[in-house]
């Protein structure tokens, strides 16, 4: 399939020089979302990308589209993950087969998908998420896998892993992405992205989530300007809120190419329980602070002691599993019907089963180590460093099919899971915002993913710092060869 003049010349251009074509009246939004649409076309076949489309409802809007200064996204055609984003009126499956076959419609939009549209963006469609979330691959029963763009046998990660595959592919500059345990920043590191995680409650979960919980919503991006801008037009509170971040004190987009200062900036480039480490990913990260020390700043081989512990996953085991069981009880209320074992995944429904097992004691527990972690882990910013570099996955991306259901051991996927993303989950723990960052690749063309880590509520200085990488070690002319 040959793209048009215009599908091609869009294809890898960032949300807001998508908006500037829109606001400058040199294409309209309707040509801007039939650009998107023709890709999506030519290369969801081969990626696995985008599982839901809505086009004739999209295309409607983007007629009706009129230019506006609040709108910093006008026009720019966007996809939301099938995973907690309502939009009134549309499918949404959360990567369940049972959601999907009962054709389960979102009776309203939750608030960050109605700022998502408020901003401008054109919505059409969804992106494929393994179901729940719960694992860092795209391979859900319901939907089958999303493929890496730049190596289709290997996964683009998970759980935002079809938001990233999207992106990488050129079919959006943009896309919704969450993260609850690294599910931003894994997909964006396989798939050469930038990814940022936010504090816990700088982008409110209402009206359905839980700002105190491990997960937050944000977004996959191409560029460092896009992921401050979209910022700038989702961030804030809602109505209930039990965490919120404090106020930035100017808009991010502000910072991006702001010199930030000399910081302080440790290291950790090695596995916290001494499992194996890819080569490719200590050395990436050796690199980093390599190109971090020849733009000033003071970099030095120390870390937070607490994210050493071997036991961390086991500690939290009952909050997570929990989670999980209270999940597969809204599935029961999405499908007016108790849902049984046929309705979920193996994994997930043994998790759920677990957290049976456990006393409100052993929840109770697990919520007392999390706070003590998170005291232990953020003391080190307070002692005065600005910034911890780490790799973002302690191994390249994975082949597909390495992480699956396992009958005779339902939990396996879960242990692989945790030996390849070691040093995500801390962070969705103690709330800190951090950012992955497309800079290193291998000689193969496949991305390593960089982890920067900043103080809770400093999204600012990792703006500022990803937006020096990006202008010393540029990734914009890696795309893939689809």
């Amino acid at each position: 399939m040959t793209l048009s003049d215009l599908a091609q010349q869009t294809r890898f251009i960032d949300g807001v020089g998508q908006a500037e074509l829109v606001a400058s009246g040199e294409v309209s939004a309707s040509e801007l979302l039939d650009a998107a649409i023709e890709r999506n076309a030519a290369f969801n076949p081969t990626v696995n990308a985008i599982n839901i489309t809505w086009l004739d409802h999209a295309r409607e809007l983007a007629k009706k589209f009129k230019p506006s200064a609040e709108k910093k996204f006008g026009g720019v055609p966007f996809v939301l993950k099938d995973l907690g984003a309502p939009y009134a009126g549309q499918h949404m499956s959360n990567g369940n087969i049972a959601l999907k076959n009962n054709n389960y419609i979102a009776p309203s939009n939750s608030l960050l998908v109605q700022r998502f549209i408020d901003s401008g963006l054109t919505i059409f469609g969804r992106t494929n998420s393994p179901e729940f979330g719960s694992v860092p691959v795209t391979e859900p029963l319901a939907w089958g896998p999303t493929r890496n763009p730049f190596d289709p046998s290997r996964t683009s990660g998970g759980s935002s892993g079809g938001s990233a595959a999207a992106v990488a592919a050129g079919i959006v500059p943009m896309a919704h992405a969450s993260d609850g345990g690294g599910s931003i920043r894994i997909p964006a590191a396989c798939c050469g992205l930038v990814g940022l995680k936010t504090s816990q409650g700088r982008i409110s979960l209402a009206p359905f989530g839980d700002e105190a919980n491990f997960s937050v919503h944000f977004a996959v991006t191409r560029t460092v300007r896009d992921t401050a801008a979209l910022l700038d037009a989702v961030h804030g509170p809602g109505v209930g809120d039990r965490v919120i971040a404090p106020a930035p004190v100017r808009p991010y987009i502000n910072e991006v190419g702001v010199e930030p200062g000399k910081l302080r900036i440790g290291f950790i480039d090695h596995h916290p329980t001494g499992a194996k480490i890819d080569d490719e990913c200590v050395q990436a990260v050796r690199d980093t602070c390599k190109l971090l020390e020849s733009l000033g700043h003071h970099v030095e081989n120390t870390w937070p002691q607490a994210l050493d512990q071997a036991d961390f996953a086991g500690k939290f085991t009952a909050m997570w599993s929990t989670n999980m069981a209270v999940g597969i009880n809204t599935l029961s209320q999405m499908l007016g019907r108790e849902t049984t074992k046929d309705d979920v995944e193996l994994m997930n429904w043994t998790m759920a089963q677990y957290a049976t097992s456990k006393t409100a004691t052993d929840y109770a527990q697990s919520v007392y180590s999390s706070m003590i972690f998170r005291r232990l882990v953020q003391q080190w910013w307070a002692d005065g460093w600005d910034l911890l570099v780490t790799p973002t996955a302690a191994q390249l991306p994975l082949p597909l099919g390495t992480i699956r259901n396992m009958p005779d051991d339902p939990m396996a996927a879960l242990r692989i899971a945790g030996d390849w993303i070691p040093l995500t989950p801390p962070f969705n723990t103690t709330g800190q915002p951090a950012i992955n960052v497309p800079l290193q690749w291998t000689r193969d063309g496949i991305p390593v993913g960089i982890q920067i880590v900043g103080a809770y509520g400093r999204e600012d200085l990792l703006i500022r710092v990803a937006s020096q990488l990006e202008i010393a070690q540029p990734w914009a002319h890696h795309t893939p060869n689809l």
